[in-house]
């Protein structure tokens, strides 16, 4: 039994059944024993691997299409540079790197991360120097944003909702017989679900974030009064339907339940949810490896392989076939932007 199994199981027999939200949050955030504020989660010694750890090639196209997207807004004179959820700062280093060539852009960039976790926000500040840290996308600065976020909006709390005729009953966790179990609420009318009802039915699970679209709504409010672009890439759909809240525990699906603040706790994105809450334009999620494709990805794999032989040039090919197959990230993740109102989307997506 772990620390924060123990808090949690006196949280519930104290107040009662907790949200999968709340859970999440305990299990993720918890300033002692959460899973995110007291480890490095990423890379083959930890849970999971994200697409910038898998190859350079990912950073230095997402920071060319954000590149060319600030040359086509004009080149603003100073910029925030962000990324939500930026690991171990491998992906903003890589960006950095491809971008050098762009007359103006490193001059102008004010580099900023978002990251709730001290052990990461130490590997980022050594991978790039003279970054500036927030707690939340709320204290980004005013101005253009040129923002990314990859795999950040998967691991936000979600409240997974079970449709029971023209009502919803939110699934929580409590205790049975002294363990961890989940359960269903009473009936509630939830009028923020009223879009659901036409493409449900009875015994169908759907998830509201209301994390997700508070941050959408501010990252919008930004883009749409300065000017810039997000780019949001994570595994979801326009709409979820279905249970997808999921726990890993190195590199193997594990029970969400067992052991709290030991795995990585998420769920897929609903872009639909970012795309209603922010107050600015939005490109059509797009499967990553057709992003990556039309950003030239496989002439770039070319030329990095013509340097490579032996077992780094099998662990290219194979770090090209995960980002953009099908049967691996090509089609499972997504990416959507968020752009000004009457400008064109990053490089890469369609309107």
């Amino acid at each position: 039994m772990t620390a924060l199994r123990s808090i949690i199981a006196r949280q519930i027999a104290a107040t009662g059944p907790l949200t999968i939200a709340d859970y999440m949050t305990l299990c993720l955030l918890h300033p002692e024993h959460g899973y995110y504020t007291t480890r490095d989660p990423l890379g083959a010694a930890g849970d999971f691997v994200t697409a910038p750890e898998i190859s350079q090639m990912f950073g230095e196209l997402l920071g060319l299409a954000l590149a060319q997207c600030w040359r086509d807004q004009g080149a603003p004179a100073s910029f925030a540079l962000a990324e939500l959820g930026p690991g171990r700062g491998t992906l903003m280093a890589d960006m950095l790197r491809a971008t050098r060539g762009v007359p103006g852009f490193h001059d102008a960039a004010r580099l900023h991360m978002v990251e709730a976790s001290p052990t990461l926000r130490t590997a980022q500040a050594r991978a790039v120097p003279g970054v500036t840290h927030h707690d939340t996308a709320e204290t980004l600065p005013e101005g253009p944003l040129f923002l990314v976020a990859n795999e950040f909006f998967d691991a936000l709390p979600v409240r997974q909702m079970l449709r029971d005729g023209e009502q919803w009953r939110e699934r929580v966790v409590g205790l049975t017989d002294d363990r961890l179990a989940f359960g269903l609420s009473s009936p509630l009318p939830l009028a923020g679900l009223a879009h659901r009802l036409g493409d449900t039915a009875t015994g169908d699970m759907v998830q509201l974030s209301p994390a997700a679209a508070t941050i959408a709504e501010t990252l919008g409010h930004r883009i749409a009064a300065h000017g810039g672009a997000a780019l949001v890439i994570d595994y979801g759909d326009w709409r979820v339907t279905g249970d997808t809240f999921q726990a890993v525990r190195g590199h193997t699906r594990a029970d969400p339940l067992e052991a709290p603040g030991t795995a990585d706790l998420t769920a897929h994105v609903d872009f639909e949810t970012i795309a209603r809450a922010a107050p600015c334009a939005h490109s059509a999620p797009t499967p990553q490896g057709v992003f990556l494709e039309r950003l030239g990805i496989t002439a770039r794999a070319q030329t990095l392989a013509r340097a490579l032989d032996g077992d780094a040039l099998a662990n290219h090919v194979a770090a090209h076939r995960r980002l953009t197959h099908p049967d691996e990230m090509g089609t499972l993740f997504k990416v959507m932007a968020l752009h000004p109102e009457g400008a064109a989307p990053p490089p890469g997506l369609d309107p």
